[in-house]
């Protein structure tokens, strides 16, 4: 795939014949550059409903002008760029044509017979398959944590419940969590050290010491008192945990999904051409 689209389409406009933009029915001519003509009917593309007066008059003649100023170089382009050079350009549009046509057709077939669903087990499978792989480079965290008011009544109950956290501990916080400046009481989810430290900037300083498994740790700032509970602790080049590493698992086993389908697209048209004489090689003797 020709990865400069900007190119391809100035080059595009430099190898087309200026005649191409005559259309064959009469209409409103609007401005003329030797034989490429623009006409009302492109103009009113620009314009809707809600464009003022003002405003329309404005879009109009900027467009009218960049319109023949890309006509004036074309023209000259065509003059100035050696026929070698021009073939050149040619190839790489019809190539950039070709590739764009064939990757959408690609692309419609395999949205259409692309199965998404993955199972648990398929999960499993990849990730015990390919654990060396899924090597952490970010240091991931267990936690919760409440962010109270200082001198907050309630701090020894809180911290308590927080630490402790059994169910009706979980139902209490939960209930509470409108009296906290802010909270995360979902210690199932891994968060990485970065975006802990983002969050809570008052960790900064002494992470090392509070990022630890089962470590209970309260900090006092202007802003407020945090209580802190650290679950588990995962290190760089650790192995990622599945639940961590599945949006990526589940990209890795789709996208092997689409190479399949589009392979067996290739070989399934290919063969079927060869079998209804639609394609054949020619050995030359």
């Amino acid at each position: 795939m020709i990865k400069n689209i900007s190119l391809i389409l100035i080059l595009s406009a430099i190898l087309v014949s200026c005649q191409y933009f005559k259309k064959e029915t009469e209409e409103n001519v609007i401005a003329r550059v030797n034989d490429a003509y623009l006409y009302e009917a492109d103009l009113n593309k620009l314009l809707d409903s809600d464009t003022s007066p003002e405003d329309s008059t404005l879009i109009v003649n900027n467009y009218i002008n960049r319109w023949a100023t890309q006509q004036l170089l074309i023209g000259q382009a065509r003059i100035n760029i050696s026929a070698e050079q021009l073939e050149q350009f040619n190839k790489l549009v019809q190539e950039y044509h070709n590739d764009l046509l064939t990757e959408t057709y690609k692309n419609v077939i395999v949205s259409e017979q692309l199965d998404s669903l993955i199972t648990e087990e398929e999960f499993e499978q990849y990730y015990e398959n390919n654990k060396d792989n899924f090597k952490l480079k970010d240091k991931l965290v267990k936690l919760r944590y409440v962010q109270l008011p200082v001198n907050y009544a309630g701090l020894g109950k809180v911290r308590e419940k927080l630490d402790r956290y059994n169910e009706k501990d979980k139902e209490s916080l939960s209930n509470q969590n409108y009296l906290f400046i802010s909270s995360n009481l979902n210690d199932s989810v891994w968060v990485k050290k970065e975006i802990l430290l983002d969050n809570l900037p008052i960790l900064r300083e002494n992470s090392e010491q509070v990022l630890k498994k089962s470590n209970f740790t309260q900090l006092q700032d202007s802003l407020g008192v945090y209580l802190v509970k650290i679950e588990d602790v995962l290190n760089l080049n650790d192995t990622a945990p599945l639940s961590y590493i599945k949006p990526t698992i589940k990209h890795i086993i789709l996208n092997k999904r689409k190479l399949a389908l589009i392979k067996k697209l290739e070989t399934d048209i290919t063969r079927d051409a060869i079998e209804n004489k639609k394609f054949e090689i020619y050995k030359n003797e």
